[in-house]
């Protein structure tokens, strides 16, 4: 019964979605220890992203993340202007011969040299605060991935309203600068929300924040009966950018 109703809500909250649906892919390479990486980003860099950019799907960021955490993780980040261009986007990549061509020290790999262990991937949709992906600064290399957990279905959809009327405004003016936001409809740690703030340094993702927790507004709604428990955890990722990203 509770399956039926998270399905329900799911479809609901996509239906008030409709219009402004952009859609992210998210996807986490977890890679093999040891194993050379270098075919995969041969792969996503000669092949994966030209042949994507060709369907029309641009700014497509490849990042991993900061630090030495293990296993080692490869993030992909895929925008699509709808659900229907993420449904198509498989098809039109095998029927493209330059892709196949480009693609082929990869998709032929053995088994034993293959990088990475899995891959992971959550679908994400806009909401109506922030509809599109917003490309980041020339000189962004500090990215912040942000998943807010939530305890139920109606818990997020008080967080996601919270962003909607009140926190995107509070980023602004704190400097916080939102590169995507939007709410998981399928994937990993659901119910959720994912964002991503892209920063020059680190430096500048530490004034920002800073600057959040003081602001009158923060501290006008962190306060409001609506919102109380909306949020239950919180996953954070700090990510550096790959020369090959167009992010």
């Amino acid at each position: 019964m509770k399956g039926i109703f998270s399905i329900l809500f799911l479809l609901i909250l996509n239906f008030q979605l409709a219009g402004q649906e952009q859609v992210y892919e998210l996807r986490t390479y977890e890679l093999e220890f040891g194993r050379p990486e270098q075919v995969l980003h041969d792969y996503f860099k000669e092949a994966f992203i030209p042949a994507m950019n060709r369907q029309g799907v641009k700014n497509i960021g490849v990042f991993e993340e900061v630090g030495e955490a293990l296993p080692k993780k490869l993030y992909v980040l895929i925008p699509y202007n709808d659900i229907a261009a993420f449904q198509k986007s498989g098809e039109l990549l095998i029927e493209d011969a330059k892709y196949i061509e480009d693609a082929s020290p990869y998709l032929k790999i053995s088994e034993n040299l293959i990088p990475y262990s899995r891959i992971t991937t959550d679908l994400i949709q806009s909401t109506t605060g922030f509809p599109s992906l917003q490309k980041p600064a020339d000189n962004a290399n500090f990215f912040e991935l942000r998943i807010y957990e939530s305890y139920n279905e109606d818990a997020l959809r008080r967080k996601v309203k919270m962003f909607n009327d009140s926190e995107f405004g509070i980023f602004k003016d704190v400097g916080l600068p939102t590169v995507f936001f939007g709410s998981n409809i399928a994937g990993n740690n659901m119910p959720c929300l994912t964002y991503m703030l892209g920063f020059k340094d680190k430096q500048a993702h530490t004034e920002a924040w800073g600057k959040f927790g003081p602001h009158p507004e923060w501290k006008r709604i962190s306060n409001m009966e609506e919102y109380a428990n909306a949020m239950n955890n919180i996953i954070r990722v700090f990510l550096k950018p790959l020369p090959y990203s167009q992010l």
